[in-house]
């Protein structure tokens, strides 16, 4: 129903900033969350971000809070990821994912249609 595809990614250094773009595009249902997770090598996927179809409501993890940002464009069909105050530990893959039902979760079982992901590397 929903395709995503993500864009952004890089390397940087330590301190620097990023914005990640997910597009969406196909058919699509009138609202949905999305949300952003990353996988480091060696690691499980964590959740990172999320946000409502409004743009009202956004929930962060711990550990990007005060950093990240997350947005959906006035379409609803762009969310981006404003990444700063890079860290090492953010190095990862990272993938915007779409959840049509249910409450907003950090829990990336719930979300149905995942992007291909697109690589993070700050280094030290």
């Amino acid at each position: 129903q929903v395709r995503l595809v993500e864009s952004g990614g890089g390397l940087v250094q330590a301190g620097d900033s990023l914005r990640l773009s997910c597009v969406a595009s196909g058919r699509t249902l009138r609202t949905y969350t999305m949300g952003w997770f990353r996988q480091a090598p060696g690691k499980e996927r964590e959740f990172v971000a999320a946000i409502s179809w409004s743009g009202a409501i956004t929930n962060y993890a711990d550990s990007v809070k005060g950093r990240f940002g997350i947005a959906r464009d006035s379409a609803k069909n762009i969310m981006r990821l404003q990444m700063n105050s890079l860290k090492p530990e953010d190095t990862a893959i990272y993938y915007c994912a779409a959840q049509f039902s249910g409450p907003m979760t950090s829990d990336p079982s719930q979300y149905a249609t995942w992007g291909q992901g697109t690589q993070v590397t700050v280094s030290s």
